[in-house]
């Protein structure tokens, strides 16, 4: 009996895991070579969700900053109507934004994956 209940835990533990890091559904996921194209675009929202220090010292031009832990509190700054392009450090902090986004209602969301750490 106590070996189920280990196996039920161990279980529950990769559930909730591979939930933290899994894409989120229904948000589109692209490398930093695709961002370079999207980057073009002029109908496109542009959110970096890195700390201020962190965005100060290595940023992308047309990224607007919001930190993560602000971003609840300033959605109401961007359009539903557009699509917005998350990016952090490592796709870690810009995926649980685009899961954010997706409970507020946005619904063309996009993560860069790498963030940050993979762009030249």
């Amino acid at each position: 009996m106590e070996q189920i209940i280990n196996y039920v835990l161990i279980g529950l533990v990769i559930f909730f895991l591979a939930q933290r890091f899994m894409p989120v559904k229904g948000v589109k996921q692209i490398t930093t070579s695709d961002l370079k194209n999207e980057l073009k675009r002029k109908d496109v929202q542009f959110i970096d969700v890195r700390t201020t220090g962190e965005f100060r010292s290595n940023q992308i031009k047309l990224f607007k900053n919001i930190p993560l832990h602000e971003l609840s509190n300033k959605a109401t700054q961007l359009s539903k109507e557009k699509e917005v392009v998350v990016i952090c450090q490592s796709g870690m902090r810009s995926n649980k934004a685009a899961k954010l986004l997706k409970k507020k209602g946005f619904e063309k969301i996009t993560n860069v994956k790498g963030g940050m750490s993979a762009w030249r």
